[in-house]
């Protein structure tokens, strides 16, 4: 299907949206300065250009209207190939009803649209993939767009053969034929390529790498936890966020292939509140989660962050995260600080956010910076945001959205780009697909990192080693530092990066020149490469902290003595590197918990063993948002927890019928007279064995230890408990045991 022509009205309306709209209103504020909010909002549908006056911005910044409906529709996530085509991937069956009727019918798509004529606005789109389930992640590699479903492992790529804008071609490039069963909120998104040549994603405790055509696995120590949404800067760190944990960032000290680290200081309770200027009663957490002025007090939803890394915006505004919080209708700008290698993060202002807006279907998902050096934003624009779980009958929430009639806005969406006074996006049109590699190798001196990450990719997957040269003398003589950077990672990309290059790389004026050298060793090291770890040795009094603790990560895996000994050294040397010491110590700590895990198993019953093994999964992949990747909590920088802990809980290790009870139908309100600020979801929509193997897992690890839970008990409690449809609350499954 083609959407290249439309109605009159609907050009004329885009030709008016194509300068930036401000908004003609200040934020209203009282004598103290504080915003005076609109506690009685309409959730009537606003046109894109009414809505776009509700959206609060800065001075100097506005927004243009990229795209919205009918051109698209449930927008969700957003990326562009080489030729700067914007694919769009639309979650068409997300509760289109209050009970997310029907969300698993394969009628999805993932539009491809166009800017023809450079103006900034998509006057072009095709459907280029239909009768997709709920598509989460798409990244374009070539020609080719990769893109994963809900509920699925596999991973395909599509591309278009005959020029007409669909995709007419379809393999799989990475094949796990197991179905993902978890909640669609708690599955993996993500799927970026980022610095190191890796395809990162949230969630599971996997990257991947791309091979001859395929996409490889590669296992990761643990988890990195997350939920919707991944973003990564210019040196490749990257950006977790979990909306379940009410956490807005997370897992962002160090490369998750080495392990999670986080900080109860990298941001401070202040740093959790947000500061919407609309009413916000349609948040999960119900009353503890508004403020009395009616508005969303904390983070709840945050997803679909990012970094801007553009070139058209001001530049104080790059390397800045942004953070979308769709419940509180707004838009989170954090400055990050760098302090001996230790990342902190604070709001950009004081008691107000980058973005926000009155209008009630304002729903922003994702954020990304452009081929133009925009910051683009994606918004759902729908009334619900929650999924269905969240929305059962009886819950504070679906009270809320009924009063405000919010189930019945569906299926639109926008898309816009931010946009700064006296600063015009750049025009030029990449063209990279059909440009040779030797003309890609300019493009990593780009300001704009959209521009360098495509040219490095393109490279990388063409496997084209006739730009070796050029890449070895940029590395060693360009006067841009990611330029160096770049084509160090490209080399290395290429496995022709030659051992002198590095060495002098790890000499480099430049500090992160250095780290990248040391960060590109550590596949070497880790398969034993001795002569490496004496190269390396040296950098262990490099002045720099960042390079310092790189070097501790990238000895970590390597069990020699001289390895190990660097790492002891440096941390006994330096007994300020607060970083260092911290992440060596949390990665002993999981060595030891594993051990202990294994020793455990090792006194079970092969049928048990296999049914705790098998819950370890479901634990990492659905539970730690809210419980915590070690069952203590997550960390969220509050003092309230989304979910009690796990470890060394005695109701976990009791009566193992309520658990299975809670497990079959969720669990709402205070838990022994503590309110947590999230439900525990049902899902008894998985098998018995699912249910028995992640309980089995929670009552023997995270230092509990009590029978496992067998498929035949919580048989007997689902057909005990069949044709309930409300969550428990505590007081009842203590009251059905007396």
């Amino acid at each position: 299907m083609s959407y290249t022509k439309f109605h009159l009205a609907w050009i004329l309306g885009i030709f008016m949206l194509t300068c930036a709209c401000k908004s003609k209103n200040k934020i209203k504020r009282d004598a103290s300065g504080n915003i005076i909010v609109n506690t009685d909002p309409s959730s009537d549908y606003l046109s894109p250009a009414e809505s776009m006056e509700t959206i609060h911005m800065p001075e100097g910044y506005s927004l243009q209207l990229v795209a919205s409906e009918p051109m698209i529709h449930e927008p969700v996530a957003i990326a562009w190939d080489a030729n700067g085509r914007l694919f769009v991937a639309e979650m068409n069956t997300y509760m289109q009803d209050i009970d997310g009727s029907d969300e698993m019918k394969p009628i999805c798509t993932v539009k491809r649209l166009e800017d023809t004529d450079g103006d900034g606005v998509m006057d072009k789109a095709v459907v280029f993939i239909d009768s997709l389930v709920l598509p989460r992640m798409i990244l374009a590699l070539d020609d080719r767009l990769l893109v994963n479903e809900t509920n699925s492992n596999n991973i395909y790529s599509y591309r278009d053969t005959d020029g007409d804008g669909i995709a007419d071609e379809k393999k799989l490039v990475f094949r796990n034929d197991v179905i993902s069963t978890s909640n669609l909120e708690h599955q993996k998104s993500g799927l970026i390529w980022n610095l190191d040549n890796r395809m990162y994603v949230t969630v599971e405790d996997v990257r991947y790498k791309y091979e001859n055509g395929m996409l490889k696995a590669e296992q990761l120590h643990e988890g990195p936890g997350g939920q919707w949404g991944l973003g990564n800067d210019d040196y490749g760190r990257l950006y977790f966020s979990a909306a379940g944990g009410e956490t807005p960032a997370l897992n962002f000290q160090q490369n998750p292939s080495f392990g999670r680290l986080d900080f109860e200081d990298q941001y401070d309770d202040e740093f959790q509140s947000v500061w919407p200027i609309i009413s916000t009663p349609d948040v999960q957490g119900g009353l503890p989660r508004l403020r009395a002025d009616s508005t969303l007090n904390h983070f709840t939803a945050c997803t679909g962050q990012s970094i801007y890394r553009g070139h058209t915006l001001p530049a104080d505004l790059k390397g800045d995260l942004l953070i979308c919080e769709p419940v509180g209708r707004l838009v989170r700008r954090a400055k990050i600080t760098n302090t001996d290698g230790k990342i902190t993060m604070q709001n950009a202002y004081d008691k107000q956010e980058f973005m926000a807006s009155t209008d009630m279907n304002f729903r922003p998902v994702n954020s990304a910076t452009g081929p133009d050096g925009s910051l683009y934003i994606v918004d759902m624009y729908r009334g619900i945001i929650q999924e269905g779980e969240w929305t059962k009958l009886g819950t504070y929430l679906r009270t809320q959205i009924l009063n405000k009639k919010l189930d019945k806005n569906i299926g639109r969406g926008r898309i816009y780009r931010v946009v700064y006074d006296g600063i015009k996006p750049d025009k030029t049109a990449p063209k990279m697909l059909s440009q040779p590699s030797s003309e890609l190798v300019q493009y990593l001196s780009h300001p704009n990192g959209w521009w360098r990450d495509n040219a490095q990719k393109l490279m990388v997957v063409r496997a084209d080693k006739s730009v070796v040269p050029a890449l070895k003398k940029l590395a060693l003589a360009s006067p841009v530092q990611l330029a160096r950077i770049h084509a160090l990672w490209t080399l290395d990309g290429l496995n022709s990066l030659d051992q002198e290059t590095l060495k002098a790389s790890l000499r480099d004026k430049d500090a992160e020149v250095r780290k990248t050298a040391v960060w590109i060793a550590a596949d070497a090291v880790k398969n034993g490469d001795t002569k490496l770890i004496n190269i390396l040795e040296p950098l262990k009094d490099d002045p720099s902290a960042d390079v310092r603790f790189q070097l501790a990560l990238t000895l970590r895996f390597n069990k020699s003595d001289k390895a190990q000994s660097i790492i002891r050294e440096m941390i006994a040397h330096r007994p300020g590197n607060e970083i260092m010491t911290a992440s060596e110590n949390k990665y002993q700590s999981s060595l030891h918990a594993k051990a202990l895990s294994a020793k455990n198993a090792n006194l079970m019953e092969e049928a048990d063993r296999k049914l705790v093994l098998q819950g370890s999964l479901t634990f990492k992949q659905l539970c730690t948002a809210c419980h915590g990747a070690e069952g203590k909590g997550a960390i969220n920088g509050g003092k309230d927890m989304p979910a009690p802990p796990l470890a060394g809980n005695k109701n976990v290790t009791g009566d193992p019928e309520k658990l299975i009870k809670i497990l079959l139908h969720g669990l709402h309100g205070p838990i022994n007279g503590k309110n947590y600020t999230d439900v525990m979801p049902a899902l008894g929509g998985n098998d018995d064995e699912y249910i028995a193997s992640a309980l089995s897992y929670i009552r023997n690890d995270l230092g509990n230890k009590a029978s496992v839970v067998k498929a035949d008990d919580v048989k007997k409690v689902r057909e005990a408990t069949k044709g309930r449809t409300s969550s428990w609350t505590w007081a009842e499954l203590n009251a059905a045991k007396k």
